[in-house]
């Protein structure tokens, strides 16, 4: 590689507008002074395929995957990841070399990297986990929590059908409980998690009882618009220790970051100040 060499990668979806993803690397790049560009792209999904199929020719190492084609990647990519396919989404994608696409999922692993470094004192082992929705970034979450060996996770969700298709998806250690009786596991769980975009800006709040949660609980929501939901702020005016959800999306960049531009880079507070505006 010569020092002309410009990399380039990107983030595909639609809508793209909304995307932190630019200010993300860019300002990665920025500090590495890599000679790079990160690019959001708006692509149907009727034109996703043809898109990635030309986009190595053009010099892309690799591209993020939003909403609404996390799914159907997968039906595209050449390999895919055991992380990917267990959680049947991804949203990392990779152009080998060998001209082979390979499909992978960080989103859990920026859930849990997010919460060590946040609450390095958080032991996943400790007990039960109440996980609040059954959606994709559920999955996602679930896997990683039975990755870190958490004991039991209670899962509830509004459509109960959704929550018992990802028990049978993942297992044993998934407890499907009705949303209505959910807040009454408050007591046992030691990790607290909203899935959900509810209380996210633009949407509805997240009702829930909040009355049984006591200062043992970690509590985390994966919205981070606002920063500070009204499901966290009840959680911290009950003594509760949180974790906004923006360093889950900051830290499911860093793998893909690595891969297309060479270079670990680091999650700290000049990045998320980077990428808040």
């Amino acid at each position: 590689m010569t020092k002309e060499t410009i990399l380039l990668a990107g983030v595909i979806g639609q809508p793209i507008t909304q995307s932190k993803s630019p200010a993300l690397h860019g300002h990665w790049l920025k500090r590495y002074g890599i000679n790079g560009h990160y690019i959001p792209m708006d692509v149907s999904s009727v034109n996703l395929s043809h898109v990635l199929n030309n986009l190595p020719k053009m010099g892309f190492r690799g591209v993020n995957i939003t909403l609404p084609h996390k799914e159907s990647v997968l039906d595209i990519a050449d390999v895919i990841s055991d992380r990917a396919a267990l959680i049947g989404a991804a949203n990392t994608l990779t152009f080998q070399s060998d001209g082979k696409l390979h499909a992978d999922n960080t989103d859990g692993i920026g859930f849990i990297s997010n919460l060590k470094q946040e609450a390095p004192g958080w032991d996943p082992k400790a007990g039960p986990a109440l996980v609040l929705g059954a959606g994709g970034a559920s999955r996602a979450i679930v896997a990683a929590l039975l990755h870190e060996k958490v004991p039991e996770i209670i899962l509830t969700n509004r459509t109960r059908a959704r929550a018992d298709a990802l028990k049978a998806h993942f297992g044993g250690k998934i407890k499907v409980v009705d949303w209505t009786q959910a807040a009454s596991h408050l007591e046992d769980a030691t990790t607290l998690i909203n899935t959900t975009a509810l209380g996210m800006v633009g949407k509805e709040e997240l009702k829930f009882n909040l009355d049984a949660l006591t200062p043992k609980t970690l509590v985390t929501d994966i919205v981070y618009n606002p920063l500070i939901t009204p499901f966290l702020a009840r959680a911290q005016e009950r003594g509760c220790f949180t974790v906004d959800g923006l360093g889950m999306l900051l830290h499911q960049a860093v793998p893909g970051f690595e891969r297309w531009f060479g270079r670990a880079p680091e999650v700290d507070e000049d990045l998320r100040r980077a990428v808040l505006g």
